[in-house]
This record gives C-alpha cells, sequence and structure tokens, in this order.
C-alpha cells in the first residue's frame, strides 16, 4: 500500500514538473521582439562585373606590301613614341624617290630654259606656265614617292607596350597585314554595367564622393589607387535595361593588362530606403523571407526583395512596407501562421544597435 502511495506520488511530481517545463517551453517559444522597417537615406557599396581596357589599344599593320626585313622589338616590350619597329624591305621605294630626284632636277632645268626664252620672247607665255607646273608635277611625285618609302618603316604613335607578333623576320606582307597590337597601359578603362535605378539614384546624388570607385582584382586583392567614373554611354540597353559606365584607373606598375577582368565597386545613394535588419530574415531555395504579423499577431511568412546589402542591413525593393510589423528575433522557431506574443521595439533603436553608419 505504501509502495502504491510512493508510485503514485512521483508520477504526480514528474508530472507536475512535466507540466511546467512544458508551459516554461511555450512561454520560452513565445517570447518574440518585433520590429518594423524604416525608411531613411543611406548609401552601399555594389559590385558590378567589368572589363578592363587599355586607354589606348591600336592596330599597327603594313602601309606596304614587301617582305619584312627587320624586326626591332620582342613581344611584350615597352617602347616610346617615334621608336621604330619594323621596316618592310624599302629598295623598290627608294630607288621611286632617287627617279622623283632625277624628274625634279630635270624639270628645274627646263624651267629655267623656258625662262630664258619667254624673256627674249621666243617662246609664248604659255610654254612657261607649262614648264612650272610639269616641275610642280615633278615634286609632287618626288612627295609620294617618300611616302610610299617611309610606309616601309613602322613606328610607335606613342608609349606603349607590344603585343603578340604574328609575322616572323622575311615573311611576305600584304599591305594593310596585322603586324601587332600596341597598349598605352599607363591609365586603364573599366567598363561595367548599372540598373537604370542605380543610374538614377547616381545620377540625383551627382558627386565627387560618389565617383570614387575601387576595382577587385581576378585574385581577390584591391587595386591600391582609387578610381573615378568619368563617362556614361548615350542610351540604355534595351535587352538588358542597362547603361555602362565607364571608369579610369591609374596604373603606374602595369600591373593592369588590356583585356583583364575584375569587379568594379561602386558606392550606390539610395534616398527614402527601405531598410530592415538581416537577421530578421531567412533564406529558402535562394530567397529571401520574413514573418510579417498581422493585427491578430499571427506570423505569415512573405517573400522579399533586396536591393542592396549593407553590414547587417538589408535594402528591401519591395515585398514591405513602412508600417508592418516583422519577427526580429526568433525567426527561426516561428511558424508559418502561428500566433505569437512578442514586445516591440522601435526602429530606430534597433538601427542604433547595430551600429548602421547611415549618410
Amino acid at each position: 500500500m505504501k509502495r502504491t502511495l510512493m508510485l503514485t506520488g512521483l508520477c504526480t511530481i514528474l508530472l507536475y514538473y512535466s507540466c511546467t517545463q512544458k508551459k516554461e517551453e511555450k512561454e520560452e517559444e513565445t517570447n518574440y521582439t518585433a520590429t518594423s522597417p524604416l525608411t531613411l537615406d543611406t548609401s552601399f557599396t555594389k559590385e558590378y562585373v567589368s572589363q578592363i581596357r587599355s586607354v589606348r589599344n591600336i592596330e599597327l599593320r603594313a602601309q606596304e606590301k614587301g617582305f619584312l626585313q627587320n624586326i626591332y622589338v620582342d613581344e611584350g616590350q615597352t617602347v616610346k613614341a617615334g621608336q621604330l619597329l619594323f621596316k618592310i624591305m624599302p629598295k623598290m621605294y627608294e630607288a621611286e624617290v632617287m627617279k622623283a630626284d632625277a624628274e625634279v632636277k630635270a624639270s628645274e632645268i627646263e624651267l629655267q630654259n623656258t625662262q630664258l626664252l619667254a624673256e627674249k620672247n621666243v617662246v609664248a607665255k604659255n610654254e612657261l606656265a607649262m614648264a612650272k607646273a610639269k616641275l610642280e608635277q615633278a615634286k609632287a611625285s618626288r612627295a609620294l614617292a617618300k611616302l610610299h618609302l617611309s610606309f616601309t618603316e613602322i613606328r610607335a604613335p606613342f608609349d606603349g607596350t607590344i603585343d603578340r607578333l604574328p609575322k616572323k623576320l622575311g615573311s611576305l606582307i600584304d599591305e594593310g597585314e596585322l603586324l601587332t597590337t600596341l597598349s598605352d597601359n599607363s591609365q586603364m578603362f573599366a567598363y561595367f554595367n548599372v540598373s537604370e535605378p542605380e543610374y538614377l539614384n547616381f545620377q540625383q546624388a551627382k558627386s565627387s564622393h560618389n565617383k570614387s570607385v575601387s576595382l577587385v582584382l581576378a585574385n581577390g586583392e584591391t587595386l591600391a589607387g582609387k578610381g573615378a567614373v568619368e563617362t556614361i554611354e548615350g542610351e540604355f540597353d534595351s535587352e538588358t535595361g542597362n547603361i555602362a559606365f565607364r571608369a579610369k584607373f591609374p596604373n603606374p606598375n602595369k600591373l593592369l593588362r588590356n583585356g583583364e577582368t575584375g569587379k568594379v565597386q561602386m558606392v550606390i545613394p539610395l534616398k527614402n530606403a527601405l531598410i530592415i535588419p538581416q537577421k530578421a530574415t531567412y533564406e529558402l531555395q535562394d530567397k529571401i523571407y520574413v514573418f510579417v504579423i498581422d493585427k491578430n499577431g499571427v506570423a505569415k511568412s512573405k517573400e522579399i526583395k533586396i536591393g542592396g546589402e549593407l553590414p547587417d542591413i538589408y535594402v528591401v525593393s519591395s515585398g514591405l512596407q513602412q508600417g508592418d510589423k516583422i519577427v526580429l528575433d526568433g525567426v527561426q522557431k516561428v511558424k508559418d501562421d502561428d500566433k505569437i506574443k512578442f514586445s516591440f521595439i522601435a526602429p530606430k533603436e534597433v538601427l542604433n544597435q547595430l551600429q548602421l553608419k547611415a549618410e
């Protein structure tokens, strides 16, 4: 009998503690905090995939036909403006210059003789004019011959770096054939595409501050020097809805080369941005959700679109309004359509705790 009473008492105690524990767990589960989105002016840094180009990158082509007689440079070599790079066999063109020189001298002698005869009225003035015209024609032919001869020497039009040399010494070169390309890598351009809303925000907040950009290289390192947005294309791409920006970066160490890729980091200003703490969200199948609390205290999951990201903060582009109440702490415990108890924390107080630096 005593044993039965002891067992009954023990069961009663266990049941009591079990119920108490469940009650405490239930109370703990419903101990949530909530807040609302906050609207303010701020900015965030966004990365854009970019194509890096030399400020000048040109093709050097042969202007005359002939055999490649000399190559004075090597691939990757740095050259100065005016430096001789190639010579195409000039013998024929040198002969043409000599022939043109002789024709000029002959025309000069003929003009002198005709002028003496004209002074004695032996020949008509028209013949004197013809002799003068013949001399000018000979001089023009000589100038053209010298020009063709100069085309046999290919010189660097500016300081730069020689690229690949597709032709070897002795190759027969046709007029217009590619000899190499020359890149001026003293400074570099980075081209990247910006969406229409970001373009509008950039233009409306245009200042020297938001023109400054950084460049992240393919190895994840950031280029030492800052760049600046210089130009924006004249029209949007109708297919993508983007517009191309061009930034210029210094390249004193010649680290950047034509054709590289990187990521431009640009500060995007935002007016009246709707922001929420990142910890108030959860991710499911690459989509971002929050729990919105309705007037009856029921939490309902809702997908939101993210327009930007700051430390601990999301900028919401759609899915929420300023007055909405969202679960702040305990997002992982809430289930859809749960009726919850919560304490509300003002958005500005939450913001101060997250230490967001807004502008």
